[in-house]
């Protein structure tokens, strides 16, 4: 379980949510049952922002009055901000009900992100576990050569996210990165792969 100030805020999520949903096969691998998002958030918010983040892996559970956060003793007064009562961050390894580790952000100014992560937490329940690849193409509407990598992907079991010309980015952005207008391109935990054929030989 792991809690958090509210959806649709800039840290929760641009890297609490979408870490904790990239790394669930590893936690999944590793014994966790289910990897659940908390807040202080009404159901119809919860859901909408669970669409937004994709994170269809993830259960998102409102706490609405917040009295689970409360029973914790994790309802901060965050009225300054004009949120009202929210949750403290933190996270937290429940096994039948019972709390066996919990991960609480220090009690400082602002909105620490330092312990709650998803790396931390994976890295208590199995230290040596095989964390999945960061993976993203970018590719164009119609690429056959585009439709090969994602197939090449798909069975290898790699998990990946596309971004699409003219919608993520430009051709200008492309050659900018990349030095060139072909697609696809392929970049794996930060390196640059190339085209469906360097792919090809990259997981060989």
């Amino acid at each position: 379980v792991f809690s958090l100030p509210g959806a649709f805020t800039p840290t929760c999520s641009s890297a609490h949510v979408p870490r904790y949903n990239q790394l669930l096969p590893a936690f999944k691998a590793n014994g966790v049952d289910d990897v659940i998002c908390m807040s202080v958030n009404d159901t119809f918010v919860m859901n909408e922002w669970q669409v937004d983040q994709r994170a269809n892996n993830i259960t998102f559970m409102p706490d609405g009055n917040g009295e689970f956060s409360d029973g914790m003793g994790m309802l901060v007064d965050k009225s300054d901000l004009g949120f009202g009562k929210r949750s403290w961050r933190y996270s937290m390894l429940v096994k039948d009900g019972v709390v066996e580790k919990m991960f609480i952000e220090p009690d400082v100014e602002g909105d620490p992100f330092e312990v709650s992560d998803a790396d931390t937490m994976l890295n208590y329940i199995a230290p040596n576990a095989e964390v999945p690849a960061s993976v993203t193409v970018m590719a164009r509407k119609g690429c056959p050569f585009c439709a090969k990598a994602k197939q090449m992907l798909d069975e290898a079991g790699m998990e990946y996210e596309t971004l699409m010309m003219g919608e993520d980015y430009s051709d200008r952005s492309l050659r900018a990165i990349v030095g060139s207008s072909s697609v696809p391109q392929i970049f794996i935990n930060g390196d640059h792969i190339g085209g469906s054929t360097d792919l090809k030989e990259w997981l060989k």
